[in-house]
Order: structure tokens, then C-alpha cells, then sequence
């Protein structure tokens, strides 16, 4: 276990020491408010519009920043994040507007099933950081009742948009999935368990092919792998991810189906989709052959989390040596000119696509860092 502290310690020494300080310095907007989309590799801010994805998911990371050993004011950091949110992207409807201004003036009025899993998210970090305040709550629970009227699927799951378009994706359930758990904590009486065990029935019963174990990404409006390519496509960060959600929910529920999927997720993602770069890289085709030998970040981050939760649950010492992979393969991204930011991209060839670090991508590193700590302690 010696390996795994001290993998351990350099994620979160760089969490506390470099990562938080320069996105609360850089990273957000003090003039605006919010938070930028982008930091250059010199560490200057990239000024865009704001997607309403990047907020609560800034606001997420920085609600964990305290527990993770950073001394900066993450109380402050997450007002400061809602203070920007809720004013400009929430409609009176109580959902959220997808996109505005780096002032906050609205510009795109569109309904993302994707930004509302994450405002769920952002409302029950503000919930759980800012002394429990009912208004998080009673707003979670009006999107998620608009969201089940005007989104709900005649079979399972939810719409992508009403009226319908497809293809129908996997991907805005598993966030909704992640948002749902989380709320379950906090808000027993809510609606969060019912749809949280509706969208794990969705995943074995649809998303799940019942012949290979692999989960799909597009679906048609039946809730079958759309036709052609896309409907082929498996994605390991995602096998990953589902995987480590699955296990969560299933150890809440009882229920054994739920892990043993999650266990086959898990060989799905280590055995076809990762190679000798020590990284996950982005897609499988659903006969795990190579679609896209790219490396995304955050699908080492979902592999990090899910060997993390399969140690704990097993007590399985293999799972334990994979999640020090997963860190060193995450590790491979940090290594820039200015300490606290990332690559996105690697190439097939072992070099990084030369680009600003997204912010969006901080809600996945924290999660990860977090839950290896929370597993490890």
C-alpha cells in the first residue's frame, strides 16, 4: 500500500498546493463573476462565453477543496460561483439556459439534458457546503419535477429534448445518475432514489448489451444502439464511470446485479481500452476493437475512481495496483510549464494536443483525488 499513499499524496499535494490556488486566482472571473471557460498554458484566463455546464462543475470542485487541503476560502469560491449561476442561467421555470455572456447576458435559451444533471449537482454542493440552506433543495426538487414532466421517456429514462430528437444518450443519464445519488444523501424523502434506480434499471436493461457486458453512448428513440457507426461505439472512460456509479448505487440498494455489472465495466475498460501508454484512451467500436486511440483526461480519472471503489468493495489487492496506473496515466497530463494546469488530448503517437487547459475538466480530477482519498482513508 505504500505505492498507493504515496500516489495518493501527489495528487492531493498538487490539488491543494497548485491546482486550487491558480483556478481561484486565474480560473475565476473576479470581475464578471463565475468562472472563465479556459486558462491558457501561460495561466492567462481565455475569455468565452460561459457554458452552464463549466459553473456547477467549478463549483462542485471547489466545494471539495477544503476536505483536499486547500487553505484558500473554498466557502467563498463556491458563493462566489452561485452568485454568477443562478441569477443567469436559471429560468423561471427553475431549468437552466445553456449558455451567456462572460457578463452573464443570456445567449442561448436551449435546454441541455446534460446542464441540468450538473446544476443538480452544483445546487447540492451549495446545499451541503453552505449550512444546508432549504433554497438549494427546494430548487433541485422543482427542476428535477419540470425536468420528469417535460422530459420524461414513454418507456425509461428521458427525453433529449421535447419535442423528441434523437439519438437518445447514455451519457446526460449518468450524470443525472451521479446528481440523483448525491441528493439521496442529503434529501431521503426527495424524488432522487426513484429516479436514481429508473436510470440503473435503464443502464442494464438498454444501455448495457446483454451479450458483452459493454455499455453503448446513441441510442434510437426505442432505446436500440442507433444504426451505424455511432450506434457501435463504447467508450472506456464511460465503462469506467458507469462502472464506479453502479458499484455506489448497488452497495446503497443491495443489490448484486448492479455490481457485477459494474465488475464487467470495469474488465471491459481495462482489458480493451487501455494500451501501453498506460492510458484509457476515447472509444471502442462494440466488438472492443480500437475506434479512437485519443486519450482524453478524464477518462483516466474515471479509471482512477472505479479501481478505487472495486479495492474497497473486493478487497482485491489487483484493483489497488490499477488505481496507481490510473494516477500515473493522469499524472502524464499535469506535466506543463505552469503547475495546476493540464493537457486534454493525447495523441496516438505520445505527444499532447497543444491547447488552453478546459476548466471542465477540474470537476473530473477533484472527483477522482476525492474519492481515492475517501477510499483510501
Amino acid at each position: 500500500m505504500s505505492a498507493v499513499h504515496e500516489s495518493l499524496a501527489r495528487l492531493k499535494h498538487w490539488a491543494a498546493e497548485e491546482a486550487f490556488p491558480l483556478w481561484w486566482s486565474k480560473g475565476a472571473d473576479h470581475e464578471n463573476g463565475g468562472f472563465h471557460e479556459k486558462l491558457a498554458q501561460d495561466g492567462t484566463p481565455v475569455v468565452l462565453p460561459k457554458r452552464a455546464r463549466v459553473q456547477p462543475r467549478q463549483i462542485y470542485s471547489f466545494g471539495k477543496a477544503a476536505g483536499l487541503g486547500w487553505k484558500g476560502d473554498a466557502v467563498g469560491a463556491v458563493r462566489h460561483g452561485l452568485d454568477f449561476y443562478l441569477p443567469n442561467y436559471r429560468r423561471p421555470d427553475g431549468l437552466f439556459r445553456t449558455l451567456v455572456a462572460p457578463d452573464g447576458k443570456a445567449l442561448d435559451e436551449t435546454i441541455s439534458f446534460y446542464d441540468q444533471a450538473f446544476a443538480l449537482l452544483g445546487l447540492h454542493t451549495a446545499y451541503a457546503t453552505l449550512g444546508q440552506d432549504r433554497t438549494y433543495l427546494d430548487q433541485a426538487r422543482q427542476l428535477m419535477a419540470e425536468w420528469s414532466k417535460s422530459r420524461k421517456h414513454p418507456v425509461i429514462g428521458f427525453e433529449e429534448a421535447s419535442p423528441r430528437v434523437v439519438p437518445l444518450c447514455s451519457n446526460p443519464h449518468m450524470h443525472l445518475f451521479e446528481s440523483c445519488q448525491a441528493w439521496f444523501a442529503a434529501d431521503p424523502e426527495g424524488p432522487w432514489g426513484g429516479v436514481a434506480d429508473e436510470i440503473a434499471k435503464l443502464a442494464l436493461t438498454y444501455l448495457i448489451d446483454a451479450r458483452s457486458g459493454g455499455l453503448r453512448e446513441f441510442f434510437d428513440g426505442n432505446w436500440q444502439p442507433m444504426p451505424g457507426e455511432s450506434g457501435r461505439i463504447v467508450e472506456p472512460g464511460h465503462q469506467f464511470e458507469w462502472a464506479w456509479l453502479l458499484m455506489r448505487w448497488g452497495t446503497v440498494r443491495g443489490d448484486d446485479k448492479m455490481i457485477t455489472a459494474a465488475r464487467r465495466l470495469i474488465e471491459i475498460g481495462e482489458t480493451f481500452g487501455t494500451d501501453d501508454r498506460n492510458v484509457a484512451f476515447f472509444s471502442l467500436f462494440d466488438d472492443f476493437t480500437p475506434h479512437d486511440k485519443r486519450a482524453r483526461l478524464w477518462a483516466q480519472t474515471e479509471r482512477l475512481k472505479a479501481h478505487c471503489l472495486a479495492a474497497e468493495l473486493t478487497g482485491e489487492a489487483k484493483h489497488w495496483d490499477k488505481a496507481v496506473e490510473a494516477a500515473k496515466g493522469l499524472e502524464l497530463y499535469f506535466d506543463v510549464a505552469i503547475p495546476g494546469l493540464w493537457r486534454d488530448v493525447l495523441n496516438p503517437d505520445g505527444s499532447f494536443v497543444e491547447e488552453p487547459a478546459p476548466a471542465s475538466s477540474f470537476y473530473h480530477i477533484i472527483c477522482a483525488i476525492a474519492e481515492f482519498d475517501r477510499c483510501v482513508r
